[in-house]
């Protein structure tokens, strides 16, 4: 079986053919960077229309590096939920056009979901159940995943998310969009610990939630101090700039990891599944397999590029063949919340 998947949740237009087992043919994404760089951060009007601009090339370029027609597509996949709502819409209207015209089977699915399945299609065995952790920047959320459709949310942020403070940081330190990159190469010439950043809850071990807000503007304060100001008129040293992006970096790393340890203990469950865009951050993937193979765990990372969001996520719609969940064309975007 052939499966072709569609991913529009934000601002990355993405196609994939798929087979039923776990065999990717062709993965196609359309970056939309360069059109949100000004703005230093996603404008989801500007997302819904490249969405639109882009769909139908890159769907015609996924089948075409796959060696197939479109007839030979046994089955259309689209992540339907959660995202920006114009977003979504152009996806979900691309796939049930498209399964309509070929009399295919439509299968809709959840892109959080998704992104944990990655690890099942990079490690080609099965992952479940486990710890996941999902880190983007709309989402840190720590997940016990029984089996591919059952997640229950052990804790998340209250506030920002990681990959959001990463970009909002990397503003005020002058650094390029899309930000967590750039303050991940910054950083590696800065000190981690020149400054005493604070990390909320992570001494708490009644909960598994994460707050970076307070974090980001701890790191506002020691940038440019209390009161309105203009980042783009500051002047900051090479060293220093360096050192408070290693410091603010080791801080989200310490709480993401600490929070996933302790999931761990409090659900017995040794296998730790991650993705998401910031889980391409080599210094917390480095912090967290030392910790987990510590504690005699097994670590499972999606590779960099089933990181950020791609249309390969959509794997896990073979799942919901074999069980039987298929939708029909009444399937709907469903935006939520970005934070879940």
């Amino acid at each position: 079986m052939k499966i072709l998947t569609l991913e529009t949740t934000c601002d990355e237009t993405a196609a994939a053919v798929i087979t039923d087992e776990l065999n990717v043919l062709s993965s196609v994404v359309a970056s939309q960077d360069e059109l949100h760089q000004k703005f230093a951060g996603v404008v989801p009007e500007i997302a819904a229309r490249a969405h639109l601009e882009r769909c139908l090339p890159v769907i015609h370029e996924a089948v075409h590096k796959a060696n197939l027609e479109l007839s030979d597509i046994d089955a259309v996949a689209v992540a339907h939920m959660p995202g920006l709502a114009g977003s979504l819409l152009v996806g979900v209207t691309a796939a049930k056009t498209l399964a309509w015209l070929l009399d295919r089977p439509l299968i809709g699915i959840n892109h959080l979901q998704g992104h944990i399945y990655a690890c099942q299609v990079a490690f080609k065995k099965p992952i479940f159940p486990c710890i996941g952790l999902i880190i983007s920047g709309g989402h840190s959320t720590i997940y016990h995943c029984r089996s591919p459709f059952d997640f229950e949310p052990l804790g998340g942020t209250i506030d920002d998310a990681a990959g959001e403070s990463f970009d909002k940081v990397a503003s005020m330190l002058g650094l390029p969009y899309p930000g967590g990159p750039s303050l991940s190469k910054c950083a590696l010439n800065g000190d981690p610990k020149a400054y005493a950043f604070p990390r909320p809850f992570l001494n708490d071990s009644s909960r598994l939630d994460f707050s970076f807000s307070g974090l980001k503007t701890a790191v506002r304060y020691e940038i440019a101090g209390p009161g309105a100001v203009d980042f783009k008129s500051l002047v900051i040293d090479d060293q220093r700039k360096a050192d408070i992006a290693a410091s603010f970096e080791q801080a989200v790393v310490d709480c993401l990891v600490g929070k996933t340890m302790l999931a761990m203990q409090k659900t017995g469950i040794s296998r730790v599944c991650v993705g998401g865009g910031v889980a391409a951050n080599r210094r917390f993937r480095e912090a967290l397999e030392q910790r987990v193979a510590a504690e005699g765990g097994e670590l499972m990372i999606a590779p960099m590029h089933l990181c950020t969001d791609n249309a390969v996520l959509g794997a896990i719609a073979i799942e919901k063949i074999k069980a039987g969940q298929v939708d029909d064309l009444s399937l709907d975007a469903v935006p939520g919340l970005i934070r879940s």
